[in-house]
């Protein structure tokens, strides 16, 4: 599984119809809202790079108003459990 953060800056008048174009792309699993440097915030979830690399190039990158992408991808993943644990040690 490859696992995607893709920040996104867009036109203003269309981040709100474009947060709900890109949940509907298959392959986007969560959109968010976001302030500060860029306008959305979009986690992709797909098997395989190749995937990736067609969702964002050939679905999201095309959409009406988007201005700029930019994608990192996860490493790994941190659950919250493994992060309590993490912090925990050596704390009693």
């Amino acid at each position: 599984m490859v696992n995607a953060f893709l920040m996104l800056r867009a036109e203003p008048a269309r981040i709100a119809d474009l947060a709900g174009e890109l949940a509907d792309i298959a392959g986007v699993a969560e959109v968010y809202s976001v302030a500060g440097d860029v306008d959305l915030v979009a986690i992709i979830r797909v098997r395989h790079h190749d995937d990736l690399a067609e969702v964002v190039t050939r679905h999201i990158a095309r959409l009406d108003g988007v201005i700029e992408t930019r994608t990192m991808i996860a490493f790994k993943a941190y659950s919250r459990h493994d992060l309590d644990a993490m912090w925990s040690l050596g704390s009693d």
